[in-house]
């Protein structure tokens, strides 16, 4: 097997999201090209609910998918597909937005909240299907111990252990926890995008150092190696997924193929003509 080398790093910064929630954005517009089909990582990792209480109203999105998981605290949702509930600790949702969604993430006050929002891209052949919601509980997660690791599945497949398959993008997302000292070697399907996620504490990417709340992308190869540092336990993220290699037209909460079905999204909203797919009576 052949480790992937770290080849960019992009550490992530503090901002303010959605209608006041004080976040790490790691991933952004500047970074799309590289992190293909990956668009936006954001962490949130706080003791204070004055820090993300506000949450993030009804809001559209178009043309992604994004999935949230939750290492601790727990998050109301509702969506305009009549889909309702709170995502736990040690629980994700998977939401396909395609031709058009309005959801609401409202998250409430615990003693830690510590977790992420992925986005990814849907190609062009699937902007506008019909929007799908997946809730995946803890049940659904599988975990496997080795050696000192301890790898959630969310997605994709590891010793074994098989994650969730939703429909449209075959992305591998896992949850590694590392005790002091400890080692793990993933497998990486070559050709696909990867990158890791230090969302708690310091980690070593095929022996390169990575501080906390910093993503690396990884080069070419079939597998990644993981580690803590001698003295202090690490929780990484890992995710994979084939790059789409399609022009990317981004605004805000939607991101199409060009700039004419980013403005026809947007005209859309203002009709009222936005949502194809109403919740099922």
């Amino acid at each position: 097997m052949a480790n992937r080398p770290v080849v960019k790093t992009v550490r992530g910064i503090r901002t303010i999201d959605g209608a006041g929630v004080r976040l790490t954005r790691v991933l952004s517009q500047r970074e799309t090209r590289d992190f293909d089909p990956f668009l936006m990582l954001d962490s949130f990792d706080s003791l204070n609910p004055s820090d993300y209480l506000a949450g993030f109203p009804m809001h559209p999105h178009r043309g992604i998918e994004t999935i949230t998981y939750l290492i601790a605290g727990r998050i109301a949702h509702e969506d305009s597909l009549g889909n309702k509930g709170e995502i736990l600790a040690g629980e994700s949702q998977w939401m396909s937005s395609g031709s058009g969604i309005l959801h609401e993430e409202m998250p409430k006050a615990s003693p830690r909240m510590l977790g992420f929002q992925l986005w990814l891209n849907l190609p062009a052949a699937e902007k506008m299907s019909e929007p799908t919601y997946l809730s995946i509980t803890r049940e659904m997660i599988p975990v496997v111990e080795q050696d000192g690791a301890k790898v959630h599945v969310i997605s994709g497949a590891f010793a074994g252990a098989k994650g969730v398959t939703p429909g449209h993008i075959q992305a591998a997302v896992m949850d590694v926890e590392l005790d002091a000292g400890a080692q793990l070697t993933l497998p990486a399907c070559t050709g696909d995008t990867c990158f890791v996620f230090t969302i708690l504490g310091d980690a070593l990417v095929d022996g390169n150092p990575l501080p906390e709340k910093t993503a690396a992308l990884l080069g070419e190869g079939d597998s990644v190696h993981l580690s803590a540092t001698a003295d202090a336990p690490a929780r990484v993220i890992f995710y994979g997924g084939r790059p789409l290699a399609e022009p990317i037209a981004w605004g805000g909460p939607i991101v199409m193929n060009t700039q004419q079905e980013l403005a026809f999204a947007f005209e859309e909203l203002e009709r009222g003509t936005f949502i194809k797919h109403k919740a099922k009576l």
